[in-house]
């Protein structure tokens, strides 16, 4: 598993390990599952997705909810019908799938489907979803409103955290991970994120979700509430001004990505990590990530 901050390189090392290994691509990115989300999620280019399989990638529609759970089963499911002659290499930032896939995933007891309902009914309009994650979880640490209203349904329909579900299902993980992480110093990220940013809205991306909303995507659509795409929306509304949009989501994009770094300092306990320093060459990466695996082998 290859995880990290945003822009810091997970997918170019995942693609130079090609050149190493056979490799198939999962990706634990909870954007780049919706079609039609491209200029401002990172996903590989359409050379490197015909070279390499790769998986969990344009799986749902904007506005589908695809849950930290659903691929903890998806991923599951490649993993064990994937081909014996590719390693499986699981790529990505967004640590809820990186848990439920390699800690487990607990089986939420039966719900009442009226208290669901109407549940969802009120969250779909409710403010301040994330004020009422952290009060009824201590454990939420942020990842957008529909992580908040899935926090809060647990908790308020089950009776305990979402968080005191999650540490029962450890118990019953079967995956060995062994994690990459990547890091590289704050200032360098952060010249990185202004580069990237800057090419994602050179390539189209206000005009790609302007497109989406002239199809009837809605705005407040699970997918189109992702850091960037909260900036462009606002600006097409005409509330963020145009000379503004870049350095907002630059600012955005810092922010998601030190909760990213805290989250995979914190969070892969009892589990083989090693640490390497990402301002290397990803062909550099590659190599040692070779070593140190045969390495761990012998």
């Amino acid at each position: 598993m290859i995880v990290g901050p945003t822009a810091v390189g997970k997918t170019a090392v995942a693609v130079a390990l090609n050149e190493f290994w056979p490799v198939t691509i999962i990706s634990a990115d909870s954007r780049q599952v919706y079609r039609g989300l491209d200029a401002g999620t990172g996903k590989p280019n359409k050379e490197i997705l015909a070279e390499i399989p790769h998986l969990g990638v344009n799986i749902v529609d904007p506005g589908d909810r695809y849950s930290a759970g659903r691929f903890a089963r998806d991923a599951a499911r490649w993993l064990a019908e994937l081909d014996s002659t590719r390693r499986p290499i699981v790529v990505g930032g967004t640590g809820f799938y990186i848990c439920a896939l390699a800690d487990g995933l607990f089986r939420e007891p039966p719900l009442d489907a009226d208290r669901r309902e109407r549940f969802r009914a009120w969250a779909a309009q409710a403010d301040r979803l994330g004020a009422w994650a952290v009060r009824l979880d201590p454990a939420y640490r942020g990842g957008g409103r529909q992580r908040a209203a899935r926090t809060v349904e647990v908790a308020l329909l089950t009776g305990h955290p979402l968080s005191t579900w999650q540490r029962r299902a450890k118990a019953d993980a079967v995956m060995r991970p062994w994690y990459v992480r990547l890091t590289v110093p704050r200032a360098f990220l952060h010249a990185r994120i202004e580069a990237r940013v800057s090419a994602m809205l050179g390539s189209g991306w206000v005009e790609e979700v302007r497109r989406l909303l002239a199809l009837g995507v809605s705005p407040h659509a699970a997918g189109m509430d992702g850091v960037g795409y909260r900036e462009v929306i606002a600006h097409l509304q005409g509330i963020l001004p145009a000379e503004q949009l870049a350095s907002d989501i630059v600012t955005s994009t810092r922010q998601y990505a030190k909760r990213q770094e805290t989250w995979f300092r914190h969070q892969l306990v009892g589990h083989p990590v090693i640490t390497l320093d990402a301002t290397d060459p990803p062909n550099i990466l590659a190599r040692r990530i070779v070593e140190l695996w045969a390495e761990r082998e012998e």
